[in-house]
């Protein structure tokens, strides 16, 4: 599960991921509204804990901002303000929950725990595309009645390219968000390339119907039939 954590308060935003860390959350940091809001927008994420008080971009500017687009990632908001009118504004504005600082992490962790519950409903923990079919709570991938042996990157480059089905995908969104290397140096285009050469051969070898296909000098989609 990814969790994006919006907080400008450094020592809190340290203790908020080594206790997300803890129970084995991949944790995102993101210290300013701006920041904040760009990565709930670009990033794949299970919940976002957003602080109000941010520079730049407030928080209920972000969780607006966010349901106007349609984004229903469950949204937790952390706040100093403790006033019934400040929990009714965030929870109208698409607020999941809503936590007063200061606060028990153990109370955090259970509602994050609620929301995750709610927000993943079973069908979500299955991605499938014609006989494609992604389990990620059993880790298991299926191609027709023959199962996929496939390592943990390719998995998650197939769970990319599953939530995604159908849409273009370019090399920057994966070594962004499968890699999780937006700023090297040196692109990863050709490590990509190889891995996905790799992960085509695993799904598509031994199948009537391709599935994957490479958009030259754009990236690759996932879907049925030619793109």
């Amino acid at each position: 599960m990814r969790v994006l954590v919006v907080e400008d308060e450094r020592k809190l935003a340290q203790v908020l991921t080594a206790a997300l860390q803890a129970e084995h959350y991949e944790v995102v940091v993101a210290r300013t509204g701006e920041d904040g809001f760009f990565r709930a927008c670009a990033e794949t994420l299970d919940l976002v804990v957003l602080d109000l008080m941010l520079p730049g971009r407030s928080g209920l500017e972000i969780l607006q901002a966010l349901r106007q687009r349609h984004l229903q990632t469950p949204v937790l908001i952390l706040t100093a303000r403790d006033g019934v009118e400040d929990r009714v504004t965030g929870l109208d504005l698409g607020a999941d929950d809503y936590l007063v600082k200061p606060f028990a992490l153990p109370e955090l962790l259970a509602r994050i725990r609620a929301l995750l519950r709610r927000g993943r409903p079973s069908e979500a923990l299955r991605l499938k595309a014609a006989d494609l079919e992604l389990d990620l709570v059993a880790r298991r991938a299926v191609r027709g009645d023959r199962a996929l042996d496939l390592t943990v990157r390719e998995f998650e480059l197939l769970e990319y390219l599953l939530r995604h089905h159908g849409h273009m995908v370019s090399r920057e969104m994966l070594a962004r968000e499968v890699w999780r290397e937006p700023r090297r140096a040196t692109p990863l285009d050709n490590v990509i390339d190889v891995q996905i050469a790799r992960l085509r051969k695993k799904v598509d070898a031994e199948a009537g119907q391709r599935l994957i296909h490479t958009i030259r000098g754009v990236g690759f989609v996932l879907k049925e039939g030619e793109p």
